[in-house]
C-alpha cells in the first residue's frame, strides 16, 4: 500500500504506449519516469495528482509530468467506465525531435506537467474523440496522432494546473508512512463517524503529528478530506435515483442542511439541482 514505482514495459522501437487498465478495486499509489494522458469516462471518481485531491465528474483529461505520484483514476469507482492511457518517453520531444520550433509549445506544455494539468470544455472533448481513434491506427498514424492530441493542449486555454509546486517524487521517498492505508481507512469508515486517533495509531503516529502529516501530503485536513470523500460518494449514490436525506445519511451525514452546503460548495450546486441535471442529460 506504500508508494510504488511502476516499470512501463515500452515496446523496442517505440516511444510510448497507449492502452485501457482497469485497476478499480485496487490502491495504485505510484510514479514513474514517463508522461502520463489519462482520460476517463465515469460518473464520478477521485483525481490524486501530488498533493491535488479533488473529484470529476462524467469525464477527466489529465496530463501528468515525469516521477509524479499519482493514484489510479478508476480506484474505488461503483459504476460503469472506460479509460484510455498513453504512457510517453521521458525524452519523448527532445530526445526525438529536438531544436524544431514548431514544437516549442509542446516543450513548454510538457515542462508544466510537473504539476498535473487537467483540461477541460472542447479541448477535453477533442481530445477524447482523437484518444479513441488512436487505439485503431498503426505505429506511424498513433504517432501523428498523438502529436496532434499535444499540439491541441499546448495551444489550450482551457486547463486547470492542479499543483503550485514541483510534486515529484524526490519530495515522497523519504516518506515511510502509508497512504494507502489512510484511504484504505475512509473507503470503509466514510459513512460512520471516522476518527482521526483511530488512523493515526494505525499508521503508527501521535494524532498532532498525524495532522501535520496529512496536511503536507495533501493540503487538506483529515476532516476536509473524509467530506470531499463523502461528497463524492454521495455523486454516484444519487445517481442511483436515491433522494438526496437517503444520500447525506448513507454517506455518514448526520444534517442534511449541513449535507447540502458542503455539497453545494464543493460540486457548485445543491443535490438536487444536481441530480435533476443528470436525469435530464441523460
Amino acid at each position: 500500500m506504500k508508494i510504488q514505482k511502476e516499470d512501463i514495459p515500452i515496446e523496442p522501437g517505440h516511444s510510448f504506449r497507449v492502452f485501457s487498465p482497469s485497476l478499480r478495486n485496487y490502491f495504485y499509489w505510484h510514479y514513474h519516469p514517463e508522461y502520463e494522458l489519462i482520460y476517463i469516462e465515469g460518473l464520478t471518481g477521485i483525481r490524486h495528482v501530488g498533493q491535488h485531491i479533488s473529484s470529476f465528474m462524467g469525464s477527466d483529461l489529465v496530463l501528468i509530468g515525469s516521477n509524479i505520484p499519482h493514484l489510479n483514476f478508476d480506484y474505488g469507482l461503483m459504476t460503469e467506465y472506460q479509460q484510455i492511457v498513453v504512457q510517453i518517453k521521458e525524452g519523448f520531444l527532445k530526445d526525438s525531435l529536438p531544436g524544431i520550433a514548431e514544437f516549442t509549445n509542446m516543450y513548454q506544455l510538457f515542462k508544466r506537467a510537473v504539476y498535473g494539468i487537467s483540461f477541460h470544455g472542447e479541448t477535453k472533448s477533442r481530445a477524447a474523440e482523437m484518444l479513441k481513434e488512436i487505439q485503431q491506427l498503426n505505429s506511424f498514424d498513433r504517432l501523428i496522432k498523438l502529436l496532434e492530441i499535444f499540439n491541441l493542449l499546448a495551444q489550450s486555454n482551457e486547463y486547470m494546473t492542479l499543483n503550485d509546486e514541483d510534486t515529484s517524487v524526490k519530495l515522497f521517498l523519504n516518506d515511510k508512512l502509508r497512504m494507502g492505508n489512510i484511504y484504505d481507512y475512509i473507503h470503509h469508515h466514510y459513512h460512520e463517524t471516522t476518527d482521526v486517533n483511530v488512523i493515526a495509531d494505525k499508521i503508527g503516529l501521535s494524532t498532532a503529528a498525524f495532522c501535520r502529516y496529512f496536511k503536507r501530503q495533501t493540503n487538506m485536513t483529515f476532516t476536509d478530506f473524509v467530506n470531499q470523500y463523502r461528497i463524492n460518494q454521495a455523486k454516484t449514490i444519487l445517481l442511483q435515483d436515491v433522494s438526496v436525506s437517503a444520500a447525506c445519511y448513507d454517506v455518514g451525514f448526520q444534517s442534511l442542511s449541513y449535507f447540502n452546503k458542503l455539497f453545494t460548495k464543493l460540486t457548485g450546486k445543491g443535490p438536487l439541482e444536481f441530480k435533476k441535471q443528470f436525469v435530464k442529460r441523460n
